[in-house]
């Protein structure tokens, strides 16, 4: 499957998983993307925003977005016609769209100076792995330096986590959370990628996934 009609498969699956609130829907048209990528968005608002991206109401080529290559087939994504600020002082005019959310593609080659602003860990932080490696005494000198020079990060921190159980009588709620991510990938060397992940999963009665 195409990346596109992978990605878009996807936000479907996404906005059938997220319920439907009393409140009036939010413009997709009116929705900043720096909002997006800040985490400033709750959950139906930030689906009804990406599956516009390109739906009827053409949001990429109202904005003059345009949809660039990439190497990487879980993203899509579109250069700005202006620069954006994230994340308080850096800018960038790349951003990506993953299946669950939006990430501002920016020109740094060590994550961690931003990761540590924004009170982010490394999930895969190389650290005890190398203490378990070097306390084994059977890990190889090279595969100690591998691990001591990884380069790899992934790090979230959790903005919203709730649950709304369903309604009376309704059979299906919803736990959502919001996170705000960084990142870097070997398909984008030298990038930092900063943004937001907007994860909805489906619940039954008993609170448990469907």
């Amino acid at each position: 499957m195409k990346s596109g009609s992978m990605f878009a498969a996807l936000l479907a699956t996404l906005a059938l998983a997220t319920p439907l609130r009393a409140e009036d829907p939010v413009d997709p048209n009116s929705i900043d993307i720096v909002d997006a990528i800040e985490c400033r968005l709750d959950a139906p608002a930030y689906t009804g925003f990406a599956l516009a991206l390109n739906g009827e109401e053409k949001i990429a080529a109202k904005r003059h977005w345009v949809r660039i290559a990439t190497k990487n087939a879980f993203m899509n994504e579109y250069d700005l016609p202006a620069p954006i600020t994230v994340a308080g002082h850096y800018s960038t005019r790349r951003i990506a769209f993953t299946a669950s959310g939006v990430l501002a593609v920016l020109d740094l080659a060590d994550p961690n100076g931003l990761a540590r602003e924004q009170g982010i860990k490394n999930a895969v932080d190389p650290a005890p792995l190398l203490e378990a490696m070097i306390a084994s005494g059977k890990a190889t000198p090279a595969e100690i330096a591998a691990a001591t020079t990884s380069s790899k990060f992934l790090g979230e921190k959790i903005v919203a986590d709730r649950t709304e159980a369903p309604a009376a009588g309704e059979s299906y709620g919803a736990h959502t959370v919001i996170t705000r991510n960084v990142s870097n990938v070997t398909t984008h060397p030298g990038k930092t990628f900063y943004g937001c992940s907007y994860r909805v999963e489906v619940i039954g009665k008993d609170g448990q996934p469907l």
